[in-house]
């Protein structure tokens, strides 16, 4: 059946996700967080293969959630707990307490971070139309 044989193509509504599929959003955004936890405490303490470490646990969970959920929002639910982990142990307590020292390995480890949090979510898994095999190259 040739397009024109169809007819016009109609936009379907968005599903709501299913419950299942949030939970595994949540999950993949608390092991984001727990990822930049882990990965401050290991960039200071041994530089520079603390950094390698850290950046490359991280890239990990962005691509294997991205490949886990079958979508880019795989890799953005850890990239989000990442980034909010990140930014929530850079700000200075009252008692003068920090986690990032004000040196070079800290700002690669938050910049290297975001980067490879935008190029896993762009390498994810995107949604493939569900259509005939002769569109897609097969």
């Amino acid at each position: 059946m040739s397009p024109a044989e169809r007819g016009p193509l109609v936009a379907q509504p968005l599903k709501p996700p299913s419950a299942g599929r949030v939970a595994g959003y949540f999950a993949l955004f608390v092991l984001g967080a727990a990822v930049a936890v882990a990965g401050a405490l290991v960039q200071g303490a041994w530089f520079p293969g603390g950094l390698l470490l850290a950046l490359a646990g991280a890239a990990g969970l962005f691509l294997g959630g991205a490949r886990a959920a079958g979508s880019r929002g795989g890799a953005v639910a850890p990239a989000a707990g990442w980034v909010i982990a990140v930014v929530l142990l850079t700000a200075s307590r009252p008692e003068g307490d920090f986690l990032f020292a004000a040196a070079g390995g800290s700002y690669l480890f938050l910049l290297g971070g975001m980067a490879v949090a935008v190029i896993c979510a762009t390498l994810g898994a995107g949604r493939r139309p569900g259509g005939d095999d002769a569109r897609l190259g097969k």
